[in-house]
C-alpha cells in the first residue's frame, strides 16, 4: 500500500462524511426552530463547503482551490456578523423575543441615555 492510495481513501471517506454533515446541516438549516439555530447552521455549511474545497484541492492537487476556499472562510465570517447584527438588531426592536443588554434596559426604565467617554 503505497501514500497515494492511502490518500486517496482518505479523501473518499472525507468526502462521504462530509455529505453526510452537509446533508444533516441542511435539514437544520431548513427545520431550525428559531432564526439563531438556522444562522448557525448556515455558518457550519461554509464551513463544510470549505471542507469539500480543501479535500477536492488535495484530490487534484491544484492548489488555486486553497486560495478560494480561504475566501469563502472571510466572506462566509462576514456573513455570520451581519446575521448576528441582524437578530441582535432585531432582538432589541421588537424587546419581547430577543432579550436587550443590560445597558439598553436601564435606558429604557430611566429614559436618560448614558454619555460616551
Amino acid at each position: 500500500m503505497d501514500a497515494q492510495t492511502i490518500i486517496s481513501a482518505a479523501a473518499a471517506i472525507a468526502l462521504l462524511l462530509m455529505c453526510a454533515a452537509f446533508f444533516l446541516t441542511a435539514f437544520r438549516v431548513v427545520r431550525g426552530p428559531t432564526l439563531p439555530d438556522r444562522i448557525v447552521a448556515l455558518d457550519m455549511l461554509v464551513a463544510i463547503a470549505i471542507g469539500f474545497i480543501a479535500v477536492v484541492a488535495i484530490r487534484t492537487g491544484f492548489n488555486l482551490y486553497i486560495d478560494i476556499a480561504i475566501a469563502l472562510g472571510l466572506v462566509g465570517f462576514l456573513a455570520t456578523v451581519a446575521f448576528a447584527r441582524f437578530v441582535m438588531r432585531q432582538g432589541m426592536e421588537a424587546g419581547e423575543e430577543g432579550e436587550a443588554p443590560a445597558e439598553g434596559r436601564k435606558r429604557e426604565k430611566t429614559g436618560k441615555r448614558r454619555k460616551r467617554r
